[in-house]
């Protein structure tokens, strides 16, 4: 008589494999803190920024809930307009400029020159100093009496001109301003009611040479290790076909280096996008609100600087910066990653 085996009960679940379970298991404890501190700190407080933002809420009461009064005030709120238009000019001129030098320096740097890893350790050195420090530094430069003005005066008397000394972080004249004036010679000038025209000010745009100066240097780090990667091969074949330099740049650099160029410009929008250490340090958003930023308007809207806290008000407006740096890299990166899979 043949004996009936019972068979083997299945285990469902994710692991049938016991080894394979355990080994699951001890991977989530090891990962277990980060998971706990990113829902907590970062996935809550998220969630809790959402939440408040439909409320009125100065820190001290009770939230009250206010619907969608906060987002319907962004139609007439001047100064978060304003602070969009400040860091706009400041995303579209700091990301163009300094992704374009250091690619360039990067280049510069990848060639066979003498003392090579000199230039590297001199031009990377502004990227390890603290923002607070350089911000200093960049404030003692642009003092009227600075060293700025002065290199300027002795330039100009160079020429037999004189040189009138510029207040760099306390002019709000703006770039389109200056232009349309010196074409006119004053006869035309845009007043400052329509300030959406006068374009970035000179105290922004010192600014912005600051930021240039201290963020190239890692991005250029970036670009010089994707250029150690491209295969030297390619050069010598595009050579022999009588490629020259400019050619190879444009059709072998440039292509070898679009997503390393996607991944510099992201990090860029990103960062430009939240420009707050400069503003707070050196200009606390004057002149006449030409250098304000989202990211400081929202700070001083929530600790009120200015006025009562308005937490809920600063937190419907860092949902809408969010949205933005979002819709800014998916343009982005639609536009820049695409037909990067054939590198």
């Amino acid at each position: 008589m043949t004996a009936i085996t019972k068979p083997k009960s299945r285990r469902f679940g994710v692991f049938s494999n016991e080894a394979a379970r355990k080994e699951a298991i001890a991977g989530y404890m090891f990962l277990a803190p980060y998971l706990i501190v990113t829902a907590v700190f970062t996935i809550g407080i998220i969630a809790f920024a959402i939440y408040i933002s439909f409320t009125n809420f100065n820190l001290f009461t009770t939230p009250e809930w206010n619907n969608f009064a906060h987002y319907k005030s962004l139609l007439t709120d001047d100064k978060f307009g304003r602070s969009l238009v400040n860091v706009l000019y400041y995303v579209l001129i700091v990301v163009t400029v300094q992704t374009t030098l250091a690619l360039l320096l990067a280049v510069v740097l990848n060639a066979p020159i003498r003392f090579k890893q000199f230039y590297r350790t001199l031009f990377y050195a502004p990227s390890v100093t603290s923002a607070v420090v350089i911000s200093f530094i960049f404030w003692w430069l642009y003092l009227k009496t600075g060293y700025i003005n002065f290199a300027f005066s002795k330039l100009w008397g160079l020429f037999g001109a004189e040189w009138v000394a510029v207040e760099w972080l306390n002019d709000p004249r703006g770039l389109f301003q200056l232009i349309v004036e010196g074409i006119t010679s004053g006869a035309v000038t845009i007043p400052s009611s329509q300030w959406y025209l006068r374009g970035p000010s000179i105290t922004w745009m010192a600014i912005m040479a600051q930021n240039i100066f201290t963020t190239i240097p890692t991005f250029m780090i970036m670009f010089l290790a994707a250029l150690q990667d491209i295969p030297p091969a390619l050069y010598e074949a595009a050579s022999i076909d009588g490629a020259n330099r400019r050619q190879q740049f444009f059709r072998i650099t440039v292509p070898m280096l679009r997503p390393v160029i996607f991944l510099v410009v992201v990090l860029g929008t990103i960062g430009t996008w939240q420009i707050f250490d400069q503003v707070a340090i050196l200009t606390a958003g004057g002149p006449l609100d030409t250098t304000i930023t989202p990211v400081y308007f929202i700070y001083t809207e929530a600790l009120g600087t200015n006025g009562p806290p308005r937490m809920g008000l600063a937190s419907s407006r860092a949902i809408v910066l969010a949205a933005i740096i979002l819709l800014f890299t998916y343009v982005q990166r639609r536009w820049i990653e695409g037909g990067t899979e054939q590198y």
